[in-house]
């Protein structure tokens, strides 16, 4: 069985899986996502094959056992618990899901991408690497309805469509939150969807609204087009000090050296 290092930030690889087959359990989060070829894994006993258009999503401590079939490449994410905005439930169990076509297409342009021996000792540059493409896989698996609903993997019907309220976020993040419309516009009052808000997503609204600002700042801080205080009215802050502030105090960096760090 192999064994892991404490990580504390998201990590994004390429893995070539070998015949033999091996047993893993760490204490983050995976998700396994197809590339070329296939694999089989099963994890907590339920067995199931992945290839590029499929993907399993591995909870923290799930012990699964995983062999390659012939020449394979997955892309994987390591996602350390509350690293990103992603709801709680996501990970609730275990689940093999099927994967839509842009989201495949994104594995494909990150695999592309992905760091080669001439930045294998540019800490920052990797570091970077890992967080951007880690938020905008995030981003890409929240807004798959096959790896949120569908399938063996489909998620319980019990409390709140986190899935949904993702999106419905991500979509308003200039906007304040005013958490009594969106308790009305999932048909909940205030404090029965605050409670399962925090069920849901390990979080309160606010913070985890906060958490998803600052991913979505990192694909914007990609693009040299956007100015940092577009970028901060952009995501909701009230101005360009209060996000500096904000993602200085989540990243280790202000928001114009990370952009001035970039490739």
């Amino acid at each position: 069985m192999d064994h892991h290092a404490a990580i504390v930030r998201p990590t994004v690889s390429l893995r070539r899986y070998g015949a033999t087959e091996a047993t893993d359990v760490h204490d983050f989060h995976q998700v396994v996502l197809g590339l070329d070829g296939a694999m089989v894994m099963a994890v907590d006993g339920v067995g199931r094959e992945i290839d590029s258009r499929s993907a399993w999503l591995i909870p923290a401590g799930a012990r699964h056992d995983y062999a390659g079939i012939g020449e394979n490449r997955q892309l994987v994410l390591d996602l350390p618990a509350s690293s990103l905005a992603v709801p709680q439930r996501l990970f609730d169990r275990a689940r093999a899901v099927e994967i839509d076509g842009s989201l495949t297409e994104l594995v494909r342009t990150v695999a592309a991408s992905a760091p080669g021996a001439a930045y294998a000792d540019d800490e920052a540059w990797a570091r970077q690497f890992n967080w951007n493409t880690a938020a905008r896989l995030c981003a890409a698996i929240l807004s798959d309805s096959g790896a949120t609903k569908s399938g063996a993997g489909a998620l319980p019907a019990l409390g709140l469509d986190f899935a949904r309220i993702d999106r419905w976020l991500r979509a308003h993040l200039s906007e304040p939150l005013r958490i009594a419309d969106l308790a009305a516009h999932c048909g909940f009052g205030m404090r029965r969807f605050h409670q399962l808000f925090i069920e849901a997503f390990g979080e309160t609204p606010h913070r985890y609204l906060q958490r998803l600002r600052l991913d979505t700042s990192l694909t914007l801080l990609a693009d040299p087009r956007h100015t940092l205080s577009h970028i901060a009215l952009d995501i909701g802050f009230g101005d360009q000090s209060a996000f500096t502030h904000a993602f200085t105090r989540r990243f280790g960096l202000a928001p114009g050296q990370w952009r001035a760090l970039q490739h």
